[in-house]
């Protein structure tokens, strides 16, 4: 893993539009004065894992019962749906407790996020895509888990996965009996549970974690993953003048807080507002950035994938958003390779499409439609190559990569 200086650090903060990063020699020392539980008390969340629903995977497991489990999850994918009754008693006792809202769940500002999901939808696939996606593989716990996970080994099914969950999470009845989302986000919180019990297990994982006590998918892990996603595309929409109201903001945080909440966060870690998660994400997200081998190869193979579509654009282009939306050190790290010309397009023509795709400028850009080609052709991809219809099943693994 590649060392980064306190000025690095600061560096790559200010590119991703984060402020007051911490220095990452400290210990945790966020307060949750600043959560959704508003209790001033300092606990590191990547000592705290997933205590209702690990020693039920890991049973599951030894008894050979997961495959079984895995067919049974076909049928089970509206939130409305019955839990199926091939399920295991003691998994239909534990998903009757958890595959519900939060009590502090608000209706009201769920259904305004599925509106604002719907008006941003263009640019939020973009930014989960190339942003994101991409953020995950300088993410070192992130991207040594998924390489060494039985995922790593086919990442085309791997994203395919997670642009699942992306678009549930997306979908204007998200929460509502008819979506997908709570549903979703139960297969997805067993399945990091199943990571956490069969990864330890890796020898190839274990040779390359710095912490042989580390056990994966904290809730720090996936705080970590939150402002990959939500806090990193929130900021970005600001960066690029998208207008969102404050209501609108805030129905879009209400609905990252109970989605951590249905992966098993605790709520004193979930930030209560944007300014607590911007400066959480600073804290605790830009200092573990970092290049690791798995990493560099996840990140060429997920951009191999994306290139494969018809985008409208070269690779070299492909390359250059990546940098120009994360950062020249993070492309620099992954090794992307330079394109110049297509970076001098992206610089002029981008700010100039989302102006006038914003009614923030009367004047079509040169380039409006390639750029327009490319984002939509971007969401399509996210899509799951151009239909919602292709739903690609999130089953529990019973195995790591194989070879690990």
């Amino acid at each position: 893993m590649k060392n980064l200086s306190r000025r690095s650090v600061l560096t790559l903060g200010a590119a991703l539009g984060l402020v007051g990063v911490a220095d990452p020699s400290k210990a945790w020392a966020w307060s949750s004065a600043g959560s959704i539980a508003g209790v001033d008390a300092v606990t590191d969340p990547w000592s705290v894992w997933d205590d209702a629903t690990d020693p039920l995977v890991a049973s599951l497991l030894e008894r050979g019962q997961i495959p079984a489990v895995n067919t049974a999850m076909e049928s089970w994918v509206r939130n409305g749906d019955p839990l199926p009754g091939a399920f295991p008693a003691d998994l239909t006792t534990y998903l009757r407790q958890a595959n519900v809202l939060p009590s502090w769940a608000d209706r009201a500002k769920l259904n305004q996020a599925a509106q604002f999901n719907k008006r941003m939808s263009m640019y939020l696939f973009l930014l989960y895509g190339l942003g994101s996606g991409i953020m995950s593989t300088v993410i070192p716990r992130e991207a040594r888990n998924v390489y060494w996970s039985e995922g790593g080994a086919d990442m085309k099914s791997r994203a395919a996965k997670t642009f699942t969950y992306g678009y549930d999470l997306s979908a204007i009845d998200a929460f509502q009996p008819t979506g997908h989302f709570v549903v979703t986000s139960q297969k997805t919180r067993l399945t990091h549970a199943a990571v956490r019990h069969l990864l330890p297990q890796s020898r190839a994982w274990r040779g390359v974690t710095d912490d042989q006590d580390f056990i994966p998918i904290s809730n720090g892990d996936i705080l970590i993953t939150f402002h990959s996603l939500g806090t990193f595309v929130h900021g970005k929409l600001g960066d690029w003048g998208i207008r969102m109201s404050a209501a609108e903001q805030a129905a879009y945080l209400h609905m990252w807080q109970v989605a951590l909440h249905l992966l098993g966060v605790r709520d004193d870690f979930i930030p209560a507002t944007w300014a607590a998660a911007k400066q959480q994400s600073a804290y605790a997200l830009t200092p573990l950035l970092a290049p690791t081998p798995e990493g560099i190869d996840l990140a060429e193979i997920l951009l191999g994938l994306t290139a494969q579509i018809d985008l409208g654009v070269t690779r070299g282009f492909l390359n250059e958003f990546v940098r120009y939306v994360l950062s020249d050190q993070i492309g620099d790290w992954l090794k992307l390779r330079r394109d110049y010309v297509a970076r001098g397009l992206i610089e002029v023509g981008w700010p100039a499409y989302v102006a006038f795709r914003e009614g923030l400028s009367p004047i079509m850009p040169n380039g409006f439609s390639m750029f327009d080609r490319f984002v939509r052709a971007l969401a399509m991809l996210f899509l799951n190559n151009g239909t919602s219809a292709t739903y690609t099943p999130i089953t529990i693994p019973t195995a790591n990569r194989p070879g690990a």
